[in-house]
Formats: C-alpha cells, sequence, structure tokens
C-alpha cells in the first residue's frame, strides 16, 4: 500500500460541485492500494502516517507527527499510484490492486483511521474528485507498506 504525503496548510476534495471533505493543517495523502496489500499493509500504513515526524518542533526540526500536533488527515484514494511507468509512454496498471479489493482496503484505512485520530476526511473511491491541496515547505514524503504476496 502505498501513501503519498503532503504536509498542508489546507486541502479538501470535491465531487459534483460540493466538497466532501476538508482539513485545515495537517496531512494530506493520495492512498494506492496495490496488488497482494491486507489489512496488515492498510494498519501499518496508518501507524505510519499517524507517527511519521514532518511537523516542526521549536527549533525548526521535523521532530513531530500529525498526532503530536493534532492535525487533519485528509485521505484520498488514487488509483494511479501502483502505475509500472518503467518503459513506454503509457502507464500499465498491473501492480494496481482490483478495484473490489482496493475499495475494501480504502475504507478500511478510512475506517480505522477515523478509530484512531480525531480529524478524518476522505475523498470517494471511484469518483471523479477536484482535491486541492496547499502543500506546505513543500513537504511529500511517499510511504510504501509492501506488499505481503505481490503476485496476488
Amino acid at each position: 500500500m502505498i501513501g503519498l504525503l503532503q504536509r498542508v496548510s489546507a486541502a479538501r476534495v470535491v465531487v459534483d460541485g460540493q466538497c466532501i471533505g476538508a482539513i485545515h493543517a495537517g496531512l494530506a495523502v493520495l492512498v494506492g492500494v496495490e496488488r497482494g496489500d491486507t489489512r496488515a499493509q492498510a494498519d501499518r500504513l496508518l501507524e505510519r502516517l499517524l507517527n511519521y515526524r514532518v511537523f516542526a518542533d521549536a527549533r525548526g526540526h521535523m521532530n513531530n507527527s500529525l498526532r503530536g500536533v493534532g492535525g487533519g488527515l485528509l485521505l484520498v484514494p488514487q488509483f494511479t499510484l501502483p502505475a509500472d511507468t518503467g518503459k513506454g509512454n503509457r502507464p500499465s496498471f498491473s501492480r494496481a490492486a482490483a478495484p473490489e479489493l482496493g475499495r475494501e482496503l480504502f475504507e478500511y484505512l478510512a475506517e480505522r483511521a477515523a478509530d484512531a485520530h480525531a480529524e478524518v476526511a476522505c475523498g470517494r473511491f471511484g469518483a471523479e474528485m477536484q482535491v486541492t491541496i496547499v502543500n506546505e515547505g513543500p513537504v511529500t514524503f511517499w510511504l510504501q507498506v509492501a506488499p505481503a504476496n505481490p503476485g496476488r
């Protein structure tokens, strides 16, 4: 499972002209589900998102986590993240999970996040979304929890 996290001052997701999720300062995370991912990968990714130290301390060093600063968490499903871009001019999506599994694991991640953190908002799996992200820094990190069985 992949999480492309960005430290933001604000982020929001709009579907069909309506804002369905928004946060102020915190993390906006584009989430990609890979073949072979399970709930174990979702649990580990969430643990990393909540505890990854990307927020400045009093000295300006990245020593504080989302959990530590109490910021918002916006999770956005992103089917294209697991794409294979290694050759040619067209991405291959052979590494992406089937849509049913992708939906199931994204929704599981979102539910677990809401149970573990105070401010959580989400995009909608399979929807055409307009995502606005005000990246601070810019600070962007690629977190990947490798699938247990990538060939599944």
